[in-house]
Formats: structure tokens, sequence, C-alpha cells
């Protein structure tokens, strides 16, 4: 009864207060959560260059290609990430002959593969660890170190197969461990494929043809290919691979210091230093400047298999830059000619790296013994004055190569102007046109020959 009684003094008096009580809707919570799925990235290029001659060798060779690489990462799971990524390229028939020709003089050879097929290949294929300050990279993966690295200068870089190790505890401070066991060679490779006349001072060993075309190959061999550099009867030229260890150190204000040690197993031992210091000029501080140092020297270790290796190189830069412009001179210098050493003496540089302050587009002479090489360069960045992300460059090249020098340039003063025009179009598209002019390059038939090439390059990233 009582209930009853209550209930209807509460109906009553909700109806005095006139029913203007709106109902309650339950609140519902709604949480939204992301999914990781991933990262695709990759970059589509597409390439075409030109190239005349004249001297020792008379004929214009031009190619068109397309192609670029496309790859995954995984999500992140307790550290750990996966990454896979295809590359590929493919070269049009531009000329009466196949381009599967290879030997055609009418293509050129650097944006194809080996022989000039086209290919497809997985290039990076590694397991990435980081935790804390430290981080490990296993399995295939493109490098960017001074004397091992990618030299994008084509259609396809060269790729690696090592073990990566980079700390960054020390304070200012990076530490970095890497063994490297093989390596393919991009399609910048097809140049060099003369081996160690020209190819192993200019980032490309003996036996960069066995690397070509997604092959990965062992350090040793791509080094020294199958010949026997020692003479002692042995041509199998596999090795250990090379040991890498870095120290960056960025603690002093506007100075950079590094230095790497490079032991490649049975063949040499390179160690590179450079420095890098910036600051404002004390006449105009609107204008800021920057100079540079580094130093490589060579020697031989275990088994020798190049043979005796003693060599040295140093280099030198200023620049300064104020506004929209910018520039640079800078000079170089190897030691003396040797009679022990397949290359007389020079830098040996099998592997793609090519951190020469003195270094144009294509003439790398810089590093044949006994010779003498100065470089002027200068850039300007026209964003204000045609409301659009345009840069232009300009620079020019001369080296003095040494008597007793390679036979490939032996006492040819080489000089190379050249020029790079690059247009952002937008954040992921990049317009690019470049020119080289090298003259006496180096001898073809015992006469120097020269040639004008013109470059085409479009790059979508994403």
């Amino acid at each position: 009864m009582r209930k009853h009684l209550a209930l209807s003094v509460i109906a009553s008096t909700l109806l005095m207060a006139g029913g203007d009580i709106a109902p309650v809707e339950p609140v519902v919570a709604v949480q939204e959560t992301e999914v990781d799925y991933g990262e695709v990235f990759g970059q589509f290029r597409t390439f075409y260059v030109d190239r005349t001659y004249l001297g020792g060798i008379e004929n214009n060779r031009n190619t068109l290609a397309t192609g670029g690489y496309i790859g995954y990462k995984s999500p992140d799971f307790n550290g750990f990430t996966a990454t896979v990524a295809a590359y590929g390229v493919y070269g049009f028939d531009m000329h009466d002959e196949d381009l599967d020709g290879g030997g055609s003089a009418s293509y050129d050879p650097s944006l194809t593969g080996r022989d000039g097929e086209n290919y497809v290949f997985i290039g990076q294929a590694y397991l990435n660890y980081a935790f804390g300050n430290t981080n490990i990279k296993v399995g295939r993966q493109r490098l960017d170190t001074p004397l091992a690295g990618a030299d994008d200068a084509r259609m396809l870089p060269n790729l690696f197969e090592a073990a990566v190790l980079t700390n960054t505890d020390i304070e200012d401070t990076t530490l970095t461990l890497a063994h490297i066991t093989r390596e393919t060679t991009g399609t910048f490779s097809n140049i060099y494929d003369d081996g160690y006349g020209l190819g192993i001072i200019s980032g490309y060993g003996a036996g960069t043809t066995l690397a070509q075309s997604g092959d990965f190959v062992n350090m040793g061999t791509v080094a020294l290919g199958y010949n026997d550099f020692n003479n002692d009867g042995s041509i199998d030229n596999k090795t250990d691979g090379v040991t890498v260890g870095a120290v960056i150190y960025k603690g002093f204000d506007g100075l950079t210091l590094q230095a790497w040690d490079y032991y490649a197993h049975d063949i040499l031992n390179a160690v590179y230093l450079q420095a890098d210091y910036g600051w404002k000029c004390l006449l105009n501080e609107n204008v800021k400047m920057n100079a540079s140092a580094q130093y490589i020297g060579q020697s031989d270790v275990g088994g020798s298999l190049a043979g005796n290796v003693d060599s040295d190189y140093w280099g030198v830069k200023l620049g300064a830059s104020s506004g929209a412009l910018s520039g640079y001179v800078a000079y170089s210098q190897t030691g003396e000619s040797g009679d022990s050493n397949f290359m007389n003496g020079g830098i040996i540089t099998p592997w793609g790296g090519m951190p020469a302050f003195t270094q144009a587009m294509v003439t790398r002479h810089q590093f044949f013994a006994d010779t003498d090489s100065w470089k002027i360069a200068a850039a300007y960045n026209f964003n204000e004055l045609l409301d659009a992300d345009v840069k232009a460059s300009v620079y020019y090249t001369e080296f003095d190569v040494g008597e007793n020098s390679s036979a490939y340039a032996a006492g040819l003063k080489a000089t190379e102007p050249g020029f790079d025009i690059q247009y952002q179009a937008t954040k992921d598209l990049n317009l690019r046109f470049r020119g080289n002019f090298p003259n006496k390059f180096g001898y073809k038939n015992d006469v120097p020959f020269d040639w004008d090439e013109y470059r085409l390059i479009v790059n979508y990233n994403f």
C-alpha cells in the first residue's frame, strides 16, 4: 500500500512540473584506436642520358630508362621492425639494335643491368632492433659511408649485405660498428667494366661485372675479381668481408670530427678522417663560412691479395654562403706513385665510397697516384626571384695526373666543367637537368678523348 502511494506521489509531481523534463539518454564512450599497418615507401625514377665522344672515341650514345624501388616497413613490435624493398629498371629500345646487345655504341650502359638487360631483385631485406640509444640493423641494406656507399648516380644504387650497430649513449658522439660481407653494384658500375684500369679508383672494383644486375657478391671478389694481384698463384679472392668502426663527434660549437677505419680482410686497411668547421664571417655576420679537411691512408693487411698497398690522400675545402648564394674552392693531393702496387700508389676505392672534395660529376681522377686536383663551385637558390624552389650550380675541376700513375690517364691534365639545375615541383617530385664536359679524360688508342653529356632526371618519392 505504501509502495503504491509513493509511486502515485512521484507521478503527480512530474505532471505538475508540466512534463518539461527531457528523457535522459545513456552516454556511450567511443574509443578510436589507430591500427599501425606499417609503412609503404619508395622512389620512381625516370632517367635520360646523352653523351657525345670526341678524340680517341667518336660516337654518340643515349639511353632512356625508368624504374626505382618500392618497399614495406613493418609496425614496431617491442623495438623490432622488418623492411623489404624490391628494386628494378626498364630500359627503352631507342635504336635499331636491341638494348640487350650490351656492347652497342648507341646505348649508354649506365642506366640498365649487365649487358643492357632489364631486371628486378630484392635489394633491401633487413631486421632492425632499436633499444635506448642503440640501433642494430642486419641484412640487405643501403649504406652511405665514406669508403663504402650507395653512389646513387644513375638509375639504381649499390646495396650491401651487412650488420650495422650504432650507439649515441655518449653525449654528442655517434659510434658505429659494422661488418659488410657482400655487395651488388648499381647501374653506374657498367661504366667501369674495365675494372682496375679506372674503376678501382672511382668506386668500382676489378670484379664489378660479377656483382651487377642484383647479384650480391663477396666483398673481396667485388674488389679484385679473379685477378692474381699479389702474384702467388691464388685467384680465389673471397675474403671475410670488411669490418668498419667509426666515431663522429659534435661536442664543439660549429665543429664536426669523424674517424673511420675499414679493415678489408686480407686486402687492405683504410683510415678516413674528416673535420668540418662553420662560423660567421668576422667582416660580415651575414656571411657564413665553412672549412673542411680530409685524409685517407691505406696499407695492405693479411694475405695482401691486392699486393703491396701503401698510399695516402689529403684534401681541403673552403666555402662561404650569403642568402641564396654559396660556393667553395677545394684542393687535394695523392702520394707519389710506386712500382710495387698494381695501382702505382693510388687510392683503392672498390665499394662505391666517394668522399673526395675535388671529385667532379664524372671525373674522379683525384685518387690516381701523384695527382694534384682542384675544384671551384658555386650555387644559387632562385626561390625568391622565381617564387619556385629552383636551385642551380656550376663547377670547374682540374686533375694534374702524375706521369707514373695508372696508364689510363698518366701525364694528362684532365678538366671537367659542368652544371646542375634542380626544380622541386612538389614535396615529393624533383626535376633535374645536369651537364658535364670532360676534356682529356683518358686515353683510347693512345689518343686522349673528351665528351659532352646531358642528363634529364625525374624523381618521385613516397
